[in-house]
């Protein structure tokens, strides 16, 4: 019972969530009727037509009635939807009376045709006449009385009065007044209810703007705006409106024609058709909306093809299909597309759909390049994945090729086609790109080195793709300043332009600029950096604390720590310090034993630390510290557990056999500068009990550092700021 009270309260919330965009539509139609009508004109095509220049006495009055029309539609699309409903059920009312008395008028004349003046039951067709209205009249009478929720059916029975009198034998000829009278008396009925019910308006808005104004005093605009455009579902609503704008007028086309059309002119029908429905800023808004959508479904369709349910778990808001709808619209604002004539619309909005298409497939990329790029470097064994992935980039290199093809096969070429074309050409590039990467990843898994100068290749096919890209974006900012200072100059133009050469050109140029100085930055302190000889190797004996491999060749830190060189280089990409001690990582300018402090002046020892340094250390170990390493932590590989014992031993084997707690990197961490590692033969000779007795001790040790680390701060008399 529970379950299926659940399953109603469900189907309820989607009746009424359909419901309160589908009775907001007509407002909408109406305010694009009421837009596309020109009072001006249409009293100028009666006064040519007809020569009266009485009609102009009601020119002002159609146009207050116009203005009048636009209130009264902006006041029934921002309705609350219970009362949106209490109004429709009334129109609802008012057409079933109309109705009723409409079968009265008929029934009426049909009588007055046939001429018989005695009873019905007499005459079969008479009486299948009569039957026929009675069924008809009572059938809209039960229907009013539903509505509008009473039981005095009697309310709604006027237009059954001609029935009455033709069965009580009243003369036919009477029977013209009596119809008159009843549809009086319906009419006086309706004024009664309105006029009973004016102060309801007032009412509703008084209610209104108390409440939009205890919003806006309690949580602002912006609140109030973005409250509105939930309740109203203004996206949804938009999509719903054009597209039965689009329908109307596919139907309208369809409904004229006899002969069928040919597959060109379905095309042509198509997008002529799309112009025609968005000719006003209502229309352009639904189209723009409509194209969201359509966006968002595509790129939902992508992501549930590369990844299953799991895709759905982490959705980005850049694929929300939005940017393409925006994309749309500055470009119809931009052009003054609702401006022009229908033929000149639809060949500029091809254009225009071109453009999106092209950023849709750029979206597609950016949500299957992140996952080629993963799959490749995961090692993850599933064909079927690595075949959806690879076969949508495959789509994505072809399609866009092809997409520019048959543009410059078809369009007379201009600036406009270029940019797609580029666009496209970009996005196969740089798909390329990523099937390459991905090709190279697949090639190390299978071999059995590791490829050192994978990073900087990687860099290099980035960095040539975005270089192109910045080009082209250079190009089309430096075509829009000289078509805005040789041509026509508009405010929305030259924003345009201001906000493509801030976000396309200055922030790429400056990001660019950046990896290019942190890469250059890193190579060289590497360069700088002595380069560890084989006895050193040999004698050292470790794996790369970053990557877990052997180390065949590696630099040497001022800190005498052994690390890969392109390890140590993407790891200086993030942060300059040493991955294990985190001393700083300087050039060979600067002096090597001291540590800069933040905040201060003055040099410390690398073997010294304030408490504020200690404090951060604890709160932030890197993961390949020696601590970890040494001890054989869970985080790395199983086959290098067991070498835990030799990294402790052999980790800076170049300071000696330094005694307990004398170990100067050790020294150096926030922690282990103070725990005392006990030697693995004092323990015991089993190397796994070994092993376990040294991770036991300095677990302890470290609970005891952070309790005398606690005290101290507790009863120290500056405060920190503790992050």
């Amino acid at each position: 019972m529970a379950g299926l009270m659940m399953i109603m309260s469900g189907v309820r919330e989607k009746l009424e969530a359909v419901l309160n965009v589908a009775l907001r539509v007509p407002s909408i139609m109406v305010l694009e009727m009421l837009y596309r009508w020109d009072v001006s004109s249409f009293f100028q095509q009666i006064q040519a037509r007809n020569n009266n220049n009485m009609l102009f006495q009601y020119k002002y009055l159609a146009l207050n009635l116009h203005y009048v029309g636009y209130i009264i539609s902006l006041v029934l699309l921002t309705l609350p939807r219970q009362h949106l409903v209490q109004l429709y059920l009334y129109v609802l009312t008012a057409l079933l009376l109309y109705a009723g008395h409409q079968i009265s008028r008929d029934f009426v004349r049909s009588e007055i045709e046939f001429g018989h003046d005695g009873p019905v039951y007499e005459e079969p067709l008479s009486l299948n006449r009569f039957t026929t209205a009675l069924i008809g009249q009572l059938v809209v009478c039960t229907l009013c009385s539903f509505v509008m929720k009473t039981k005095q059916i009697w309310l709604f029975s006027a237009h059954l009065l001609p029935l009455l009198a033709r069965f009580c034998m009243v003369p036919v000829e009477m029977l013209v007044i009596i119809n008159r009278f009843a549809m009086i008396f319906t009419g006086l009925e309706v004024l009664y209810f309105l006029a009973s019910n004016l102060s309801v308006p007032y009412k509703l808005a008084k209610s209104a703007y108390r409440e939009l104004v205890q919003v806006v005093e309690v949580y602002g605009l912006l609140a109030l705006g973005m409250s509105l455009w939930n309740q109203l579902v203004v996206p949804v609503l938009f999509m719903v409106f054009w597209l039965v704008l689009f329908a109307l007028q596919i139907y309208s086309y369809f409904s004229t024609r006899d002969h069928p059309t040919s597959r060109e002119r379905l095309l042509f029908l198509f997008l002529t058709s799309i112009a025609e429905c968005c000719s006003t800023p209502y229309s352009l808004l639904g189209l723009m909306f409509t194209i969201s959508f359509i966006t968002l479904g595509v790129l939902t369709l992508c992501k549930f093809y590369l990844q299953g349910y799991g895709a759905f778990m982490n959705d980005n808001l850049m694929h929300r299909g939005m940017t393409e709808g925006i994309t749309l619209l500055i470009l119809a604002v931009q052009t003054g597309l609702i401006e022009l004539q229908v033929v000149h619309r639809a060949f500029l909005l091809s254009i225009i759909l071109f453009i999106v298409v092209a950023s849709i497939l750029q979206s597609m990329l950016e949500i299957a390049d992140p996952i080629v790029l993963a799959l490749g470097a995961s090692r993850n064994k599933s064909l079927w994945k690595h075949f959806r992935a690879v076969s949508l980039c495959l789509f994505l290199l072809v399609f866009p090729a092809y997409m520019a093809y048959m543009i410059s096969q078809f369009f007379q070429m201009d600036f406009w086609l270029l940019i797609i074309i580029s666009s496209s050409v970009l996005t196969s590039l740089q798909v390329l790109g990523t099937l390459f990467i991905y090709i190279l990843f697949m090639v190390e898994e299978f071999s059995k080195e590791p490829m050192e100068n994978l990073d900087d290749v990687i860099y290099y096919v980035n960095g040539t793709y975005r270089l192109l890209e910045f080009l082209v974006a250079l190009c089309v900012v430096a075509y829009g300043v000289a078509e805005t200072i040789l041509g026509e100059w508009t405010w929305m133009g030259s924003s345009i332009i201001f906000v493509h050469s801030y976000f396309n050109v200055w922030l790429r140029a400056q990001l660019g600029w950046k990896s290019f100085l942190l890469r250059r930055d890193a190579a060289n302190k590497i360069n700088s950096l002595p380069t560890a000889t084989k006895e050193q190797l040999e004698e050292h004996n470790d794996i790369c604390s970053i990557c877990y491999q052997d180390m065949h060749s590696a630099v040497i830190t001022p800190c005498s720590h052994f690390f890969h060189s392109a390890c140590l280089k993407k790891w200086l990409y993030v942060q300059e310090t040493c991955p294990l001690c985190h001393q700083q990582l300087k050039s060979q300018g600067q002096q090597v034993g001291t540590t800069p402090v933040q905040g201060t002046g003055e040099q410390l020892p690398h073997n010294e630390r304030r408490p504020e340094q200690e404090l951060a250390g604890q709160q932030d170990e890197p993961a390949g510290k020696v601590s970890d390493l040494a001890l054989g932590s869970e985080d790395g590989p199983a086959e290098h557990n067991e070498g835990g014992q030799k990294a402790l031993n052999t980790d800076c084997s170049s300071h000696g056999d330094p005694g307990i707690g004398e170990h100067p990197c050790a020294q150096n961490g926030s922690i282990a500068g103070k725990v005392e590692f006990p030697r693995p033969a004092e323990l015991c000779e089993d190397e796994d009990q070994q092993l376990s007795v040294i991770q036991e001790s300095f677990n302890k040790q470290c609970m005891e550092v952070s309790s005398a680390h606690g005290r101290e701060l507790n009863e120290a008399e500056t405060p920190l700021n503790l992050p």
